[in-house]
């Protein structure tokens, strides 16, 4: 159950509301970065601004939480797929999927970022989402989808990578899915 920042627990309407605002803060900083305002959030959402500032006190408080919210959807997403029968397919869908969340969050990353440190809550969201890939990465060496020799590390830079790129200049969707079905080749153990 979500809390207010008093630490007790919210109402059903204020739990929606505060979906609602995330939401928003999703749609208005990926669209516009450091531009977006708390006013844009609060009308994108159709509630006051202060609604929004009853639940995050501070515009970087909203954007992290809006960071973290996306990282926690990402591990759900990512678990789903590490239960999967084929871990091989699991390899190549994580792709897809870090690849299509990956403007919006590169995107709010840069604005929680801005020192050089992201902030604890989404430190320890990013580290759910590595360990979570990081099984599924084990799962498909285990089953020789992927090769022993490749590390974490090493996927996340060629994943990040194209996500970037795409982030930056997108692609033509059958453009981006060769380059998806590359990295993932590349993954795979000699032949």
């Amino acid at each position: 159950m979500a809390t207010a920042p008093n630490g007790t627990p919210m109402r059903k309407n204020a739990r929606a509301n505060r979906e609602r605002i995330m939401a928003a803060a999703e749609a208005v900083f990926g669209a516009s970065g450091e531009l977006g305002s708390t006013e844009d959030v609060a009308d994108r959402a159709g509630v006051g601004i202060a609604t929004v500032f009853r639940h995050f006190p501070t515009k970087d408080a909203l954007i992290e939480a809006t960071l973290v919210r996306q990282f926690d959807r990402l591990n759900e997403q990512a678990s789903r797929l590490a239960g999967g029968p084929d871990p091989g397919r699991a390899v190549r869908e994580l792709i897809v999927t870090l690849i299509e969340t990956s403007a919006t969050k590169l995107t709010l990353i840069s604005l929680v970022g801005e020192s050089g440190q992201l902030p604890l809550a989404v430190q320890e969201a990013t580290s759910q989402v590595q360990a979570t890939i990081s099984g599924i990465l084990a799962r498909a060496k285990n089953e020789g989808a992927v090769a022993e020799d490749v590390t974490v590390d090493e996927f996340f830079v060629l994943v990040r990578g194209l996500a970037q790129a795409t982030a930056t200049m997108p692609a033509a969707p059958v453009t981006l899915d060769r380059a998806i079905e590359i990295i993932y080749r590349g993954l795979a153990p000699a032949r």
